[in-house]
């Protein structure tokens, strides 16, 4: 069960760094260093945004249940 578990979490982490990095950037800081104030002009439409919020936001409750399930886990054992 852990081992099915590490695994998920792992997969999880890294789709959800993906798709925080996907995000558009708000001005300022970090994504305008790397070139994300070019990209005001041919940003996504308002609805491809709001869907990776909502696939952001699923990935990440799946990531915390994995995280509490895995020191329930580790807590009986």
């Amino acid at each position: 069960m852990t081992i099915f578990l590490n695994v998920v979490l792992v997969l999880t982490s890294a789709f959800l760094i993906l798709l925080i990095l996907m995000h558009k950037g708000k001005g300022g800081g970090m994504s305008d260093m790397f070139g994300g104030g070019m990209s005001s002009a041919a940003g996504s439409s308002g609805v491809a945004e709001r869907n990776l919020n909502r696939i952001t936001v699923g990935i990440a409750l799946v990531w915390v249940v994995v995280v509490v399930l895995l020191g329930l886990a580790t807590k009986v054992s």
